[in-house]
């Protein structure tokens, strides 16, 4: 009998911590979901065109990136007198980079194409997670180029993972990494947002993105307009 009793406060124990710690990890998604407008806000953005300037070590390089809600990303890169492009959609991802000697259109690696395929949710990851298929931990809280983050483990329902580092002080994403496989080895990415500023229909971005290729400015940035769905083709 005494066995018994210490068995279900165990099982009590168990069933609480797992509650406490749904609970805050829902109270860290409601907070970064308030500081980046509300849910009912992101519900209503179809579409982004954002341009900007690269700068690479030294140079600066033309980008426009165009997304359309579940539909796909377009990302145009002029530099050197040559124009490029990486595209996502649902079904597959396409890299061109006649800067680099590319003479045709190749496919973009699996698993990078899997980590960009859930950033065609334009609502956000965070948004109603459990019935996309989304599976998410709360990982503690971690201190990031010296700022305080929690870091959210976010495992998608194609497979690939993500894990996102949220300010502690602006509940917006400052980081995020996940690992992809480069000339057959493990490499971690990390890109990293700053400069958060809404736009002219009230939407927050950041302004800013910097990851290993480097800082992306964006000087424009324009939401629900008129897509042609054949840009992605």
């Amino acid at each position: 009998m005494k066995g018994m009793i210490i068995f279900c406060v165990f099982i009590m124990i168990l069933v609480f911590a797992q509650f406490a710690q749904g609970q805050t990890l829902d109270e860290v998604l409601d907070k970064h979901l308030a500081a980046m407008g509300g849910k009912e806000k992101l519900a209503t953005l179809n579409s982004v065109h954002m341009e900007g300037n690269l700068t690479v070590q030294g140079t600066d390089v033309g980008v426009a990136i165009t997304k359309l809600y579940n539909v796909g990303t377009r990302s145009d890169i002029a530099v050197m007198g040559t124009q490029n492009y990486m595209i996502t959609t649902m079904t597959k991802g396409t890299v061109f980079m006649p800067v680099f000697g590319q003479s045709s259109p190749n496919p973009m690696p699996d698993d990078q194409w899997k980590a960009e395929q859930p950033m065609l949710d334009l609502h956000g990851v965070f948004v109603d997670y459990t019935t996309k298929g989304t599976q998410l931990e709360l990982k503690g809280k971690e201190t990031v180029d010296g700022m305080e983050c929690y870091k959210v483990a976010a495992t998608f329902k194609n497979g690939s993972t993500i894990n996102f580092y949220i300010d502690t002080k602006t509940d917006r994403i400052y980081k995020t990494t996940t690992k992809l496989t480069v000339n057959g080895e493990a490499v971690e990415s990390f890109t990293n947002f700053t400069n958060y500023k809404q736009n002219a229909d009230g939407f927050w971005f950041a302004y800013s993105t910097t990851n290993s290729r480097g800082t992306t400015d964006f000087d424009k940035i324009e939401t629900n307009i008129k897509v042609d769905e054949s840009i992605f083709k």
